[in-house]
C-alpha cells in the first residue's frame, strides 16, 4: 500500500497500480464517483480536475509566456537564483533520464531542462516554457496538485486526469520564500515509472529544500536583495480578466509586516529580519495594528479575553512583548504602535478593492489566526470573511469562485459556498456538486 503522497512502495507492483488506477479512472469518467485502489490525494484531484471543467479527452495546458516576456519574468523571478544549484543536483548528476521543471506560484513552467529526448517527446503535451500546468487549468499532475495543496506529491501514470499525459509519471515540490514563507513556485521531475518511486519524491523534496536555503544563504551573504512580495502579485501579466492593477511596491529594508491569515501564531517581519509569535503576542499586535489611535489597558484586555484581562497581565505582556522585538515600535499611555504594521489582511483588502480578486484569493491564506479565542481576533476574522464573500461573490468570475470553493481552507465553509452557489449556473453539474456539499454541511 502506497503512502498519502508516494504513488507506490517498493514492494508494490507498478504495473498492477497503473492498471487497477486506469480501471478506476475509466469509471470516474464515466459515473462522476471515485472508486477503487486511488489514493486519496489522487481522488480529490479528479473530483477538483472535474469541477473547473477540465475535458480528460481534449484538455492540453496553455502556454500563457513566450518570448521576451517569458525571458523578462523568469530572470526577474526569486527562482532564477537557485537555477544553478537545482541544474546541478537534479540535471549535472542525474541518475537517469528525467525533466527538470521549475514553475512559478501560478503553475507556469519557468524552466525545462534535462534530457533532451525527454523533452521532445514532452512537447507533445506541452509540458514547455511558459505553459500553465496548474491543477485547475490542466487536471490532476504533480506540479498542480503540489500548488493546489502546498505539498510534495507524486502522479504516476494513469492518476493523472488528462489521458493524453498518462504515459508519464511525475515528483513535485512546492518552493517556499525561506523569510516570508510566501509561496514561490514549484519543483518537478518528469520521465517514466521510475520518477513515481519513493527515491524520486525523496530526490525532489530533498533538493526544493536545498533551494530554499539556498536562497536564505545568499540573503545572509547580500548577494540577493530583500524579499519581494509574491511574484504573482505583480511582476507576471495579469490574469485574463481581472483587473490587474499597479505592482504591489516593493517594503523597505525597514519595513514592518505581520502575517496572520492561516496561521496559528503571527510571524512579523521587522527591518528584514522575521521571527514567529507567541498566540498572545500575535493578537496584542494584531490588536494594535487595528486601532492605530491605541488601547488603554483595559480596552485591550476586554479585546484579549472575553472576561477581561487584569492591567496588571496586560502590562506583563506589553513588557515582555517589547523585550522581544526591541525599541521603536511599541509605546504606551495609551498602547500603541510607533510605526506602521502592514499585515496581510491589507493586501487582501487592497487587491479586493482594485477588483484584482484572484490576487485577492492568493493573499487570502486562511482565517485571521484560527486558533485564537480573543474576542478582538474573532471580530477581524469574521469581518474579513464578511468583506471577502460580498465582494467576490458580487463581482469575480466563476472560476476564480471556484477556486476559492475548492481552496483547503475554504471548501468546508457554508459562507463561501453560499457567496459561489448564484453565480454558477442552476443546470450545471458544478453547481449541483456544491449545492450537495452545502446541504451536507447542514445548510
Amino acid at each position: 500500500m502506497s503512502g498519502a503522497w508516494n504513488a507506490w512502495s517498493w514492494d508494490t507492483d507498478p504495473e498492477a497500480v497503473r492498471r487497477d488506477v486506469a480501471v478506476a479512472h475509466e469509471r470516474f469518467t464515466d459515473s462522476g464517483r471515485v472508486s477503487g485502489p486511488v489514493r486519496p490525494v489522487v481522488g480529490d484531484s479528479w473530483l477538483r480536475s472535474a469541477l473547473h471543467g477540465v475535458d480528460p479527452d481534449t484538455t492540453l495546458p496553455r502556454v500563457e509566456l513566450t518570448g521576451p516576456t517569458l525571458y523578462d519574468y523568469r530572470d526577474a523571478h526569486p527562482l532564477a537564483f537557485v537555477m544553478p544549484l537545482l541544474r546541478h543536483l537534479l540535471v549535472d548528476t542525474a541518475p537517469g533520464p528525467q525533466i527538470v521543471a521549475v514553475g512559478d506560484a501560478s503553475g507556469r513552467l519557468l524552466w525545462v531542462e534535462g534530457d533532451r529526448g525527454l523533452r521532445r517527446r514532452a512537447e507533445a503535451m506541452c509540458f514547455v516554457e511558459g505553459a500553465d500546468w496548474h491543477e485547475r487549468s490542466v487536471g490532476t499532475n504533480a506540479p498542480g496538485v503540489a500548488l493546489a495543496l502546498d505539498h510534495e506529491v507524486q502522479v504516476f501514470a494513469s492518476e493523472h486526469f488528462a489521458r493524453g499525459v498518462q504515459h508519464w509519471s511525475c515528483s513535485a515540490a512546492p518552493l517556499h520564500d525561506p523569510d516570508t514563507g510566501a509561496l514561490l513556485g514549484v519543483l518537478d521531475l518528469t520521465g517514466d515509472s521510475h520518477l513515481a518511486s519513493p527515491q524520486a519524491l525523496a530526490l525532489a523534496r530533498t533538493a526544493a529544500t536545498a533551494a530554499e536555503m539556498e536562497l536564505r544563504a545568499l540573503r545572509i551573504s547580500g548577494r540577493l536583495p530583500t524579499p519581494r512580495r509574491p511574484p504573482r502579485d505583480g511582476a507576471a501579466p495579469p490574469d485574463p480578466g481581472e483587473g490587474g492593477g499597479p505592482p504591489a511596491p516593493r517594503e523597505s529594508a525597514g519595513g514592518a509586516r505581520l502575517r496572520v491569515l492561516g496561521r496559528d501564531s503571527a510571524r512579523i517581519t521587522l527591518d528584514g529580519r522575521s521571527r514567529d509569535l507567541s498566540i498572545r503576542h500575535s493578537e496584542i499586535l494584531l490588536l494594535l495594528a487595528r486601532s492605530p489611535r491605541g488601547l488603554t489597558g483595559d480596552a485591550l484586555g476586554a479585546r484579549l479575553h472575553e472576561r477581561d484581562a487584569s492591567p496588571v497581565t496586560v502590562r506583563a505582556e506589553m513588557s515582555r512583548l517589547r523585550r522581544l522585538l526591541g525599541p521603536g515600535l511599541l509605546a504606551s499611555r495609551p498602547y500603541r504602535l510607533c510605526r506602521p504594521l502592514a499585515t496581510d489582511i491589507d493586501e487582501v483588502r487592497r487587491h479586493l478593492s482594485e477588483g484584482s480578486y484572484r490576487r485577492a484569493l492568493e493573499s487570502y491564506a486562511g482565517p485571521v489566526l484560527p486558533r485564537s479565542e480573543a474576542p478582538g481576533v474573532a471580530e477581524a476574522r469574521g469581518e474579513l470573511q464578511a468583506e471577502v464573500c460580498e465582494v467576490l461573490g458580487a463581482g469575480a468570475a466563476p472560476d476564480v469562485l471556484m477556486d476559492w470553493a475548492e481552496h483547503p481552507e475554504w471548501r468546508d465553509d457554508p459562507r463561501v459556498l453560499a457567496a459561489v452557489l448564484p453565480a454558477l449556473a442552476p443546470g450545471s453539474p458544478r453547481h449541483a456538486a456544491l449545492r450537495g456539499r452545502l446541504r451536507w454541511l447542514g445548510d
